[in-house]
């Protein structure tokens, strides 16, 4: 649904996306994520057609951004940082304002108007004027205007910025269903890393205008963080034999009052072989777990690194 090769944009002496090769399929998100003045509000631009590559090229649904830029618009939704809020207009004569500019007719405006609405329950206040609305409902009401002619190529940048809990929950689910039950294509650019993890099925990270890693949560922690780290909580304090048996599955790391982690290459089957051990040994557990390891963990690494 999504391509990029080789994807380039330089402003004079400043090579803001340098070579940039990624794809989104269908039913899939993805999350660019980066530094400020990495690259990925000039990627989103290039995207939506509105700047022109340097080099290279980017399909969006199967059109050229550039030979076929009205075609990419027209399947394209694109949720900018800053929202730009016609602040003397209420919600619903601004939504039907890019309605029209979408060509759709007056009954086509208003269903969507009223079920996008209702959704982002935002339905209270579309005859409100937009200069009252806080940052959270002006960035709701931005995200209805984003999908007013139903994109199957989404483009969110900082979706849930400045919402309330309750608001960016909302958000986030709709994100998820507008994935799995519509099966559109997304992109997210986020600085909120825990959102990334959960709602995006691959990560890319760019930095200085290059693509320096990317794959799934799962593969970049391996790749950067190591194998799993597990932690088997026990009964009593291990005892002088219990860290040897443990050792004979795993690479013990470091113990505590009641607590042992060590790494494990094959977690599937060092685990239950494992936890049998210690049964036949009449050791009691109380748990055997994975210890998380956060994607901060990963970005920072990459970014301090420069790449994977």
């Amino acid at each position: 649904m999504i391509e990029l090769q080789g994807l380039t944009k330089q402003f004079e002496t400043l090579v803001a996306v340098n070579d940039v090769t990624l794809e989104v399929q269908d039913g899939e998100v993805l999350a660019l994520l980066g530094p400020n003045g990495a690259g990925k509000t000039t990627t989103v631009r290039m995207l939506s057609a509105v700047l022109k590559p340097t080099s290279g090229c980017a399909c969006v649904s199967g059109y050229d951004v550039v030979t076929h830029s009205r075609e990419v618009r027209r399947h394209v939704g694109v949720l900018t940082e800053a929202p730009g809020l016609y602040t003397r207009m209420t919600g619903r004569e601004y939504l039907d304002f890019f309605g029209r500019m979408r060509n759709l007719s007056k009954t086509e405006r208003a269903e969507r108007i009223a079920y996008l609405a209702d959704w982002f329950q935002m339905t209270f206040a579309l005859d409100r004027r937009l200069g009252e609305y806080s940052k959270g409902m002006a960035q709701k009401i931005s995200l209805v205007r984003t999908l007013l002619h139903n994109p199957p190529v989404l483009l969110l940048d900082e979706p849930t910025s400045a919402m309330d809990p309750q608001s960016a929950r909302l958000v986030r689910d709709a994100i998820l269903q507008m994935r799995d039950d519509e099966k559109r294509s997304i992109i997210i650019c986020t600085h909120n890393l825990p959102e990334a993890e959960e709602l995006s099925d691959r990560i890319a990270i760019i930095s200085q205008g290059r693509i320096v890693a990317k794959g799934t949560v799962a593969e970049l922690k391996q790749r950067l963080l190591g194998t799993p780290l597990m932690e088997l909580r026990l009964v009593q304090p291990p005892q002088n034999g219990e860290v040897p048996l443990i050792e004979r599955f795993a690479a013990v790391v470091a113990t505590g009052e009641r607590w042992v982690r060590f790494h494990t290459t094959e977690p599937e089957v060092t685990n239950p072989a494992l936890l049998q051990a210690l049964a036949e040994a009449r050791i009691p557990v109380v748990t055997l777990s994975e210890v998380s390891q956060s994607l901060e963990s990963v970005y920072l690494r990459v970014v301090e690194a420069g790449g994977v």
